[in-house]
């Protein structure tokens, strides 16, 4: 790990600014690599290339350059990679406060060793301040910006000496997405459609590991691991059409809703599709883990080119489309960086183009269900409304699905749930329940007239 790491590192460096004969000797990058702890600098790495648009959080702390950490080691730089991703707006604000020239722009490295410094010193109790703060300044040099090395000493040391900020009374939407690190536009929005106290549990709840298992009777055994609101879509979807015998999900790496389908509809004939072939073969392997997935067919499709009428129709057809992912910032935080306000007109594109191709392909009297994991009004009930106002097509309320549910053991019946039904849509959203969020609608074809 250590190695493929130094290479990394090596690659970024700059040519180090020119220093006076005066100034002494500065220790190389080799020699800076060799004072940092290997989960200190795969945590670096990994941050960067996160960054640079070269990986996903999640397979990179899952890949093989973890592979040669201890499980110690794995743990802390989880645990680094996870919180400085999750605060770095919060971080950097804290961080340009001690700037002398707080205007000024840092060099991306810099900037990293600056988080990754400032976030063990304010969150990691067992780490010491020493430890935190000089391998901070050896990640800066180690990545070939020496010259930079006093100015991130000094910040650490006045963050370290410094006391830490109180809560306040009362703050502003500006303030709370800044200590709770998203994007105040984000917040904003959130707080225009669920409300400040919602919007704030939102946030709250992106700084924390995802929970889960909190809703459903059964667990475990032969049914697949995943976030209790992604389950609720499945368990909602299979309810919606009991006596299907003809099933697509036709958006369906990583498979678990697809699982779930084929568990509860033993007699139904599945096909499940997605775009991506590397997507749908790790689906595949994760079929095969499970007996009950045997009459699961898979094949590669675009879900926009299969809106052919004369296609194979279904009796339940499941769209839980690609979109903004703003439901699952605590498992994605890195989502909450990229994502810009335009994106969401993009995804509601597409989104449309796949409802449309599907409903093509459902039989009369058929059901499908359309999901996001977005909290983004453009991509759930605004695109359902602009395809079923042409479509011919009505709005099943989740309600009575999801008593239905209570009332067949598959959900608690001592839970209240029906704060998920939003103008009979399932609508969940993190911190005021406990999963991600999520959105279904639930459509169903009409019969021709006689």
């Amino acid at each position: 790990m250590s190695e493929s790491v130094s290479r990394s590192l090596k690659k970024k460096q700059s040519p180090a600014r020119t220093r006076p004969a005066s100034a002494g000797p500065t220790a190389s990058a080799e020699a800076a690599i060799s004072k940092v702890t290997p989960a200190r600098l795969a945590a670096f790495e990994i941050l960067s290339l996160v960054g640079e648009g070269k990986g996903h959080s999640d397979e990179l702390l899952h890949s093989a350059r973890m592979e040669t950490l201890s499980p110690e080691d794995r743990n802390l730089t989880t645990a680094l990679v996870m919180g400085v991703l999750r605060r770095q707006i919060a971080l950097d604000a804290r961080v340009r406060s001690l700037l002398q020239r707080p205007e000024q722009r840092l060099a991306e490295p810099v900037a990293l060793a600056l988080r990754m410094g400032a976030f063990q010193l304010l969150h990691l109790d067992r780490i010491p301040a020493h430890a935190a703060l000089s391998e901070s300044v050896e990640l800066c040099r180690a990545a070939g910006q020496p010259h930079a090395t006093g100015m991130v000493n000094a910040v650490l040391r006045k963050l370290a000496a410094a006391q830490k900020p109180g809560q306040r009374v009362f703050e502003s939407v500006a303030a709370f997405s800044e200590r709770l690190g998203h994007p105040q536009w984000l917040v904003e929005r959130w707080v225009a459609a669920y409300g400040r106290e919602a919007a704030l549990k939102i946030c709250e709840a992106g700084q924390k590991e995802p929970t889960g298992a909190a809703w459903f009777a059964e667990n475990g055994g032969d049914l697949p691991q995943m976030d209790d609101g992604s389950r609720l879509v499945a368990e909602l979807a299979a309810a919606a059409m009991p006596a299907a015998k003809t099933v697509w999900d036709c958006c369906a790496a990583p498979g678990g809703k697809t699982l779930i389908l084929a568990r509860r509809m033993a007699a139904a004939e599945i096909m499940a599709t997605d775009v991506s072939a590397k997507r749908l073969s790790q689906t595949e392997a994760r079929f095969r883990q499970y007996a009950y997935a045997e009459r699961i067919c898979c094949a590669v499709a675009d879900a926009t080119a299969a809106g052919d009428e004369d296609g194979e129709r279904f009796d339940l057809i499941l769209c839980d489309v690609p979109c903004s992912g703003t439901g699952t910032l605590a498992a994605n935080p890195e989502i909450r960086h990229r994502l810009k306000p335009e994106e969401f007109a993009r995804q509601a594109a597409r989104q449309r183009a796949i409802l449309s191709a599907a409903l093509n392909r459902l039989t009369p009297g058929g059901r499908l269900v359309y999901s996001t994991c977005s909290l983004e009004p453009e991509e759930c009930e605004r695109v359902v409304e602009d395809i079923t106002t042409a479509a011919g097509v009505r709005q099943v309320p989740v309600e009575g699905l999801i008593a239905g549910l209570a009332e067949a053991g598959i959900l608690r019946r001592d839970l209240e749930l029906a704060s998920t039904a939003r103008g009979g849509n399932l609508r969940t959203l993190p911190g005021v329940h406990s999963c991600d969020g999520f959105f279904a609608a639930v459509l169903e074809q009409d019969e021709p007239h006689p």
